[in-house]
């Protein structure tokens, strides 16, 4: 079941700024948004939160603008205003699958917050070309974006140069002064296995892939199962999260451990694979296996699925993001902040034979 999510490319590239004496009278150049960025010792585009009347500025920081405005003398023109607002009104967002309906969620609570500042959101995923990995942070650096929500896998250690940055979820490699938004994972782990257990099941298998937050559901399934002296079943921990991942992760689970009664998947995308994976072995879901996924993405709520599953609260999360950007954009010198939105569980009939 594919889903795209829209996608805007930029491709206008600003003038290189021009160095202005402060006092305009005595040069024919005209003072650039730069200019008056560099006068008020603030970012380029927090003087275009000003230029746009953004209620998001602290006073100080408003009234520094202005009078840097005032002593160079510099007015906006309207075909700069076209070129700034076609290149640094946009957000760079970072996803890890195309294909993960969660992504689509996520993607609109950050329009709902950023659309309405005047800014658009990009979408990049990192993919493969050849032998070469297209890292999806490069090609927005490339296209000098305004701010990053970075909600994939960096793959690499990444040090944004100067540029405010928002990390959704937990990744591998964390992002010196970046802030972070996170739905609460292990309390989502806790509470699916807690409901598993009351269903009657204690052979539970995870099955789980690369990634921060897969590694932090593994962690937190491990930790349930220590809990309870329980024997931890788990499997595909080299595979993507999508749904050739769940796939072959269960296809490993099943091979290891025949005598679960339950899985677990990290996400959603990954529960559908685990489902064909168990009907290839003649096993029914929920009558022979109950199944239980991550997100509450548009997948667990088909009727094929119908998944029992944790609400990771997309669409919060992307507001939230959003609402981090626009404070950071406004004050790049804040002291980064850390949100943690609160999950839940969201009970179907996949984990409902017993």
């Amino acid at each position: 079941m594919p889903f795209v999510l829209s996608m805007c490319v930029v491709s206008v590239e600003e003038s290189a700024s021009i160095a202005m004496p402060k006092n305009p009278a005595h040069t024919s150049s005209r003072p650039t948004i730069y200019d008056v960025a560099r006068e008020a010792g603030v970012s380029k585009s927090l003087v275009s939160l000003v230029l746009n009347d953004s209620p998001l500025v602290s006073e100080p920081k408003r009234a520094a603008v202005k009078d840097a405005i005032a002593r160079l003398g510099y007015r906006p023109s309207r075909a700069a205003a076209t070129l700034a607002t076609s290149r640094s009104r946009m957000v760079g967002l970072v996803i890890d699958d195309f294909q993960n309906p969660w992504f689509v969620a996520l993607l609109n609570g950050v329009r709902e917050v950023m659309g309405p500042e005047g800014f658009q959101v990009a979408v990049r995923e990192h993919y493969q070309l050849g032998d070469r990995t297209m890292n999806a942070i490069e090609g927005f650096l490339d296209t000098q974006v305004d701010a990053l929500l970075i909600a994939g896998e960096p793959r690499h250690r990444f040090d944004p140069p100067g540029i405010p940055t928002v990390l959704q979820g937990n990744r591998l490699h964390d992002i010196d002064g970046a802030d972070r938004v996170a739905a609460d994972e292990p309390l989502g782990v806790r509470l699916i296995m807690t409901h598993l257990r009351q269903r009657g099941h204690a052979r539970i298998g995870h099955v789980t892939g690369v990634g921060g937050s897969a590694k932090v559901r593994l962690h937190a399934y491990l930790a349930s199962m220590a809990a309870t002296d329980g024997e931890p079943r788990y499997a595909g921990g080299g595979n993507e999260t999508n749904e050739e991942g769940g796939y072959l992760g269960t296809l490993e689970l099943l091979d290891r451990h025949p005598d679960v009664t339950a899985v677990f998947a990290a996400n959603d995308t990954m529960a559908l694979g685990a489902r064909a994976a168990l009907r290839e072995r003649g096993l029914e879901v929920p009558t022979d296996v109950a199944l239980a996924g991550y997100d509450d993405s548009l997948l667990a709520q088909a009727r094929f699925l119908d998944l029992t599953t944790i609400d990771a609260r997309g669409h919060d999360v992307g507001r939230a993001c959003g609402e981090v950007l626009l404070r950071r954009l406004a004050d790049p010198d804040k002291e980064p902040e850390t949100l943690v939105i609160p999950t839940r569980l969201v009970v179907r009939s996949s984990t409902s034979g017993r």
